[in-house]
């Protein structure tokens, strides 16, 4: 099968180019021709690609910030070999990738992943730019697209609410990861040593993009409150900026956090698994995610985590009692980060039965095969019709 992905494709983006590699690193390790099409700007990095996975990066336009992703490369490519594949997998929705296949009519069947984004949270955000992308077709497209793909029944009845009716072919396969990527661990304070933080305090740890969505707003002034009880705990906020350093920053210096808060930036690989490591608590207090690749990363690590049921799979968390929930609010922020530094053995048990979770549900190479047979299941959706 040769299969096209339309994203956006750097480490900047975080999550969904995770999702991506994993996938496209089981298709192609069993045959399958995979092409990742990414409009990139001057300074983003590419996503590491897996072995047989062609990456073709086609520059953004300066109208991306206008219609994001706008890139005249991106239509010429597809323009030109758009119709050499079998399927493309759009990702997302709301950009010059999510359109442009249509717009062409291009003849490969298609498959949607949402990624989270037709939640009321984000729809609110952006909406008269959102309703007249909808309106120039993009619902109509996404009506029409063969099968849809999301992490979890939460996204099918958005996709429900946003089309104003059922999907017929709607597959719900949840994010993954390898296990084994987690299982071993760099020693204990390694992270640490680097940044200076000393081996008595606890690490409050949050890993993701630096954006308003993911909680920022109730975690600082909840971690504010218990700096002030706890003279022993560090907060490490690490992830590339979207949109939310400046508040960040300017928070810090108001309160005096300088010596409490870390900005380390986006951290990677063995970076990453140190900070898991070293962390004491992982914490995610978003309003909306699609599948939140961070907090289950945390979670196969063993690290204590303190997550919001808007984390894509909540229904998980709840039946393995793996993570403490908490609202998205200030109180109940600082009331779950309170209760986990209060109870160690508490949060143990939580940790180990994330793990639990982990091994029983988010193996990536199952669920990567059972996206294959949704690619199969839309080819033949398409030539049926």
């Amino acid at each position: 099968m040769k299969i096209l992905h339309i994203c956006a494709y750097t480490w900047a983006i975080g999550g969904p180019a995770k999702m991506i590699f994993d996938h496209t690193r089981v298709h192609a390790a069993e045959g399958h021709q995979v092409t990742i099409l990414t409009p990139v700007s001057a300074d983003d990095v590419i996503y590491e690609t897996a072995p047989g996975v062609v990456v073709v990066p086609v520059p953004r336009h300066w109208f991306s910030r206008f219609f994001p992703e706008f890139s005249i490369g991106l239509w010429d490519y597809l323009r030109e070999h758009g119709n050499d594949f079998d399927l493309i997998h759009v990702h997302g929705l709301w950009h010059f990738g999510s359109v442009a296949p249509y717009l062409l009519n291009l003849k490969p069947s298609k498959l949607l992943t949402t990624h989270g984004l037709l939640d009321r949270w984000t729809i609110r955000h952006s909406y008269w730019k959102k309703q007249l992308i909808s309106w120039a077709g993009q619902r109509k497209w996404t009506a029409n697209t063969p099968v849809i793909h999301v992490n979890n029944q939460s996204e099918v009845d958005d996709v429900r609410r946003y089309l104003g009716h059922p999907h017929p072919h709607v597959a719900i396969i949840p994010n993954g990861l390898r296990p084994a990527e987690f299982s071993q661990l760099p020693p204990r304070g390694q992270f640490r040593q680097e940044f200076g933080i000393r081996p008595d305090q606890k690490i409050i740890l949050f890993l993701s993009r630096l954006n308003l969505k993911k909680g920022l707003d109730v975690l600082l002034p909840a971690f504010r409150r218990i700096s002030t009880e706890r003279p022993d705990v560090q907060l490490v906020l690490a992830g590339p900026d979207d949109g939310y350093l400046s508040t960040i920053q300017q928070f810090i210096r108001q309160h005096h956090l300088e010596d409490r808060v870390l900005l380390p930036g986006m951290l990677i690989k063995e970076q990453k698994l140190a900070v898991f490591a070293d962390a004491d608590i992982f914490t995610l207090p978003t309003y909306s995610e699609s599948f939140a690749i961070a907090a289950l990363e945390a979670l196969a690590t063993g690290t204590p985590s303190l997550l919001t049921e808007h984390v894509g799979f909540g229904d998980y968390l709840r039946s393995y009692q793996a993570a403490h929930l908490c609202e998205p609010t200030e109180q109940s922020v600082y009331d779950g980060l309170n209760y986990l530094l209060d109870n160690p053995d508490k949060a143990a048990q939580l940790a180990h039965n994330a793990q639990r979770m982990i091994a029983n549900e988010c193996d990536i190479d199952v669920l990567a095969r059972r996206l294959l047979i949704e690619y199969e299941r839309a080819i033949s959706l398409k030539s049926a019709a």
